[in-house]
């Protein structure tokens, strides 16, 4: 059934009811509460932000907000206004070129017609005497300040009608592997998914969230700021920068506000298991985080397990683990596993998986991947496994393309009519089912459980055999104590007509400071690879820690990677080749 509603129309009515109750409050520096909103002031504060809109006549604003609530507010006041917005990421100083690049091709595509922020981000911009040469189009464009609207404004809003079906924002995805494509999600792909993360999370209006991922990624929105609006309980947020530089902030936020609601992207939960230090863990509580969603890259078994083994004795509960899987072509969530559910395994034998075909060890000295369930697919909401080439559908075990079909599926792409019937419009060969989703991943299905084993375009292809990336990685990451744990990437390139593979590794900052150690490194991640894949690398780059290309959200670029390896672009200490 169709929503006949709005999430602005939920706001308004939270403000009613809950109005003194808290809706947001921003960490400074990830540990300071700076300014709390309450649904009140949020629904106040966004009718004026609407009110600004509807008078200078704004249609489709670009979001570029350093994290804080002023995005809040900016993103709600749109909706209030019936305009569409699109989140955006702020530039980076470090990185400002591509940033801008980026931006600015977001703005073009999108064919925004103003850009909302803040004044000391509007100044900092317009101050910069390179920015008119670096982003011509993001100068020319109107720059609004909303921090300075004044809340009295806001009478003079005039209340707008929105089609469920009409578009509730743009949300351009991280281009991990291709350039940036606007998603269009209507009010009631929205709808669905926040009423599927609900159900699937059990959250209610006592429920608490915590989140450090960015505004502007698909999971930092929906699961950190529209859900809490939507269920009504109360969000803490902070910069992902906070977080990255002291990973503990995150589970100390968690410790000190009773955080029930809370997770990330795989290397997030590494990352505390190897940067929180022992003083810091003792400090921790977190038996209160009842779930702990793990999504937006692939979910990793050891990654689980070191979590847990770290963190069992600070309350951390193991069927708290929700590894999820999902993507902004259907608005966020696809699937997950049950409340109170424990993560669910699957060793596959390596060779069949080569050949396609997930299945039990051979015997009980075949080498083996085990993969981590993603749970069912959600209410009035379904998948298939396909194959992407004959577009038959694949028996149990068989790898495919994963299929989606259901109310939280986007409308399509922004102004790419060709790309959105071949990605959202697809039919299965054998019976003509449909219309499904297109992923671009590759999984298989057991007990109706969903395993996604890659990306299509990142599969490895060589003599004939299959091989993720991902699991060579992880390979590298463990062949020797150098190599940075979430630096690794592996991919093909071609030399002679010839697929063969090549690997990037970071490597820790303190054995830079040492010689000799290049060779040892090269020749450990060779062996590795050669025993645990019976691969041969073929070229080996070492580069500084930071230095592989990653997203907004940390996931990581691979074509990028293979961009940059091949035209000489990484700042490598060390690059070798066999040839």
């Amino acid at each position: 059934m169709k929503p006949s509603y709005t999430l602005d129309r939920i706001v308004r009515s939270r403000a009613g009811a809950q109005g003194n109750a808290p809706a947001y409050t921003f960490l400074r520096d990830g540990e300071i509460e700076d300014r709390t909103l309450t649904f009140a002031e949020l629904d106040r504060e966004s009718r004026a932000v609407a009110a600004m809109l509807q008078e200078w006549g704004i249609r489709r604003p670009l979001l570029v907000y350093a994290p804080g609530l002023d995005f809040i507010i900016s993103f709600f006041g749109c909706l209030y206004a019936g305009i569409t917005p699109i989140p955006a990421s702020l530039p980076h100083v470090a990185r400002i070129g591509r940033a801008l690049t980026r931006l600015s091709a977001i703005a073009c595509d999108a064919e925004a017609d103003a850009i909302l922020s803040t004044t000391s981000v509007i100044d900092r911009a317009l101050a910069d005497l390179d920015f008119d040469m670096r982003a011509p189009e993001l100068a020319a464009m109107q720059w609004l300040a909303t921090e300075s609207v004044d809340p009295v404004q806001g009478d003079n809003w005039i209340p707008s009608f929105v089609e469920p079906e009409g578009p509730a924002f743009i949300q351009y995805t991280s281009g991990s592997t291709s350039s940036p494509r606007g998603v269009v999600v209507t009010h009631a792909n929205l709808l669905h998914n926040l009423s599927v993360c609900r159900s699937n999370g059990g959250n209610t209006e006592q429920s608490i969230s915590i989140s450090w991922l960015p505004h502007n990624h698909d999971m930092g929105l929906i699961e950190g700021i529209l859900l809490p609006a939507f269920v009504g309980y109360r969000a803490y947020l902070m910069a992902p920068a906070a977080f990255l530089a002291r990973p503990a902030r995150w589970l100390e936020a968690i410790t000190r506000f009773g955080g029930t609601n809370s997770g990330g992207p795989d290397f997030a939960y590494a990352l505390c298991v190897d940067k929180v230090s022992v003083d810091e863990q003792q400090r921790l509580e977190l038996s209160s985080w009842g779930v702990a969603y793990n999504g937006s890259e692939s979910v990793r078994k050891n990654t689980l397990l070191r979590f847990r083994d770290r963190f069992e004795s600070c309350g951390f509960h193991w069927n708290a683990f929700r590894p999820v899987y999902g993507l902004a072509e259907s608005t966020l969530l696809v699937s997950t596993s049950r409340v109170s559910e424990p993560p669910g395994f699957y060793d596959a034998d390596a060779d069949a998986l080569a050949e396609g075909i997930a299945e039990p060890p051979r015997t009980p000295e075949s080498r083996s991947f085990s993969f981590v369930s993603c749970g069912r697919s959600s209410e009035e909401s379904r998948f298939l496994i396909v194959n992407p080439e004959t577009r038959v559908t694949c028996g149990p075990g068989q790898i495919g393309e994963i299929w989606i079909s259901g109310p939280s599926v986007a409308a399509g792409y922004w102004r790419r009519p060709e790309e959105t019937a071949a990605t959202f419009a697809a039919y299965t060969a054998d019976n003509a089912e449909g219309p499904f989703l297109r992923t671009g991943d590759l999984g298989f299905c057991r007990d109706g459980q969903l395993f996604v084993t890659g990306r299509i375009k990142d599969v490895i292809n060589i003599r004939g055999l299959k091989h993720y990336p991902q699991d060579i990685e992880r390979t590298m990451a463990r062949s020797h104590d150098a190599i940075h744990a979430n630096g690794c990437a592996a991919f093909a390139i071609t030399r002679d007509g010839v697929e063969q593979l090549a690997v990037i590794a970071e490597v820790k900052p303190r054995y830079r400071k040492s010689g000799g150690w290049e060779t040892h490194v090269i020749d450990a991640i060779q062996h590795a690879v050669a025993d645990r894949h019976g691969l041969m690398v073929h070229s080996v780059a070492l580069v500084p820690f930071g230095a592989i290309p990653k997203t907004t959200s940390g996931k990581l670029e691979r074509y990028a990677c293979r961009r940059s390896f091949n035209e000489g672009q990484l700042p490598a200490v060390r690059v070798w080749s066999a040839h």
